[in-house]
């Protein structure tokens, strides 16, 4: 009989959080449990493609949550299909290997259009009139439509936004345990996002990341207890990755201003406010989190050296890369920026290019994470006095997205069988082989 393992995919999952997870303990009672490294950048999309493809930003193609298409001067945040990882993923690899092994996508990013037997990933419907209509993306086509009918439309609101709480991960857990009742899949990867909001929120060690961390141990109960009814007659491997740590920050940099002073980003009036202008700009930076792509217009090497020297030394930020430096972290990809700034542990970076808040555009007081040329976890936040998302960078008191040099950087990987991990130490590349050796093809 084949294998079937589950592989839950968590964010901000550290080994402390471990010891007050009564549920996720039992869980993988009698497996073993190593520290895990992720990869730079440590951010969602990167990371998420480490784990399914073992390789690094270099081969999969993946340098950040999203894109920069040179040839359009276009930025794209968090849409791109799954045929934008250039590797092949594990659901690939098991389909290739035997066509008896089907797989499961659940919510994790890039999803959309991935080959697996069956998929389930957000993907609302933009109106002409800029509304929204609460959709997700699913294999069989159908399947939304009968989840919809079961459990109602997947809470879009509290899966990101000001309103981010456990009903989105809640709603997660009981479509995921339908699928495996339905469709008994050999390889499940499923993505849990709970911890994310608080951590960001308040810091990964206030009182409603604790909280968080409770509730999200209760929707793994959830999920065990049903997947392990779905598969009665099975044993299930269970495999936990957590996909990057969140640290404490009190600082914030703002790139684009920067660029902005230096007459290196140019900016166009709008009737809804400041823009860039990508045209014109000779750089801008995308910012993620903890770092940044610096795209150099016509890659001049003279501007490149220009922007490096401008922010190294500058509060915030640990380290500059270019050239070379980038192979060392294996972003050597045509997707990279020409630099690559680096947040310090406690800083991160936002992408606000305006200098008057006045003039900031619309959507920067939205949440709109396709239209801002880079993540916003300023989204999470909301200012009753004007009802929109503020545009105070220092609410934000906790990031990610920096190498893990350190401990607090580093997540954990559990699993309720002993012997699969190559040591206590292991990086998010690993998880591929993992689950492989789970098949008997590693």
């Amino acid at each position: 009989m084949n294998p079937h393992v589950v592989l839950l995919s968590i964010p901000g999952l550290r080994e402390k959080d471990v010891a007050a997870m009564p549920n996720l303990k039992e869980l993988t009672a009698g497996g073993e449990m190593a520290s895990l490294v992720p990869g730079f950048p440590c951010v969602t999309c990167p990371v998420q493609a480490a784990m399914t493809t073992g390789k690094r930003p270099r081969d999969h193609g993946i340098v950040a949550n999203g894109h920069y298409w040179r040839d359009r001067r276009r930025v794209e945040m968090w849409t791109s299909p799954a045929d934008s990882i250039e590797s092949p993923q594990i659901w690939d690899v098991l389909a290739q290997h035997s066509h008896e092994l089907t797989s499961a996508v659940w919510f994790p990013l890039h999803s959309k259009g991935c080959e697996t037997d069956y998929v389930c990933t957000p993907a609302p419907i933009h109106n002409p009139d800029a509304t929204e209509s609460l959709w997700c993306y699913t294999r069989p086509a159908e399947l939304y439509g009968v989840l919809r009918d079961r459990l109602g439309h997947f809470p879009l609101q509290h899966y990101w936004g000001p309103m981010a709480n456990v009903k989105g991960t809640a709603w997660i857990v009981d479509s995921a345990i339908y699928a495996a009742q339905q469709y008994r899949p050999n390889f499940f990867y499923i993505y849990l996002p709970n911890l994310d909001y608080a951590a960001q929120r308040t810091g990964p060690d206030g009182e409603a990341a604790v909280r968080a961390v409770a509730e999200l141990d209760e929707q793994i109960g959830r999920l065990a207890e049903g997947l392990k009814a779905a598969y009665a007659d099975v044993g299930l491997v269970w495999l936990v990755a957590g996909e990057y740590a969140i640290t404490p920050v009190d600082h914030t940099a703002f790139p684009n201003r920067i660029l902005r002073v230096a007459g290196l980003l140019k900016a166009v009036d709008t009737p809804e406010g400041e823009m860039i202008d990508f045209q014109q700009s000779r750089a801008f930076a995308m910012v993620d989190h903890q770092l940044s792509h610096v795209y150099v217009n016509d890659a001049d090497p003279a501007t490149i050296a220009k922007v490096a020297d401008m922010f190294t030394g500058m509060p915030g930020i640990a380290d500059v890369l270019t050239g070379q430096r980038l192979a060392q972290y294996d972003l050597n990809h045509p997707r990279c920026g020409e630099v690559v700034l680096v947040s310090t542990p406690n800083s991160w970076q936002a992408y606000y290019w305006w200098l008057d808040d006045d003039r900031a555009p619309t959507f920067a007081r939205k949440v709109d994470i396709h239209r801002k040329p880079g993540y916003d976890p300023v989204e999470l936040f909301f200012d009753p006095a004007t009802k929109s998302i503020p545009l105070d960078a220092s609410l934000v008191r906790g990031s990610h997205g920096a190498p893990a040099h350190h401990p607090s950087q580093m997540t954990v990987l559990l699993c309720n069988r002993p012997g699969l991990f190559p040591g206590t130490i292991v990086r998010d590349t690993d998880v591929f082989d993992v689950v492989l050796r789970c098949f008997g093809m590693k």
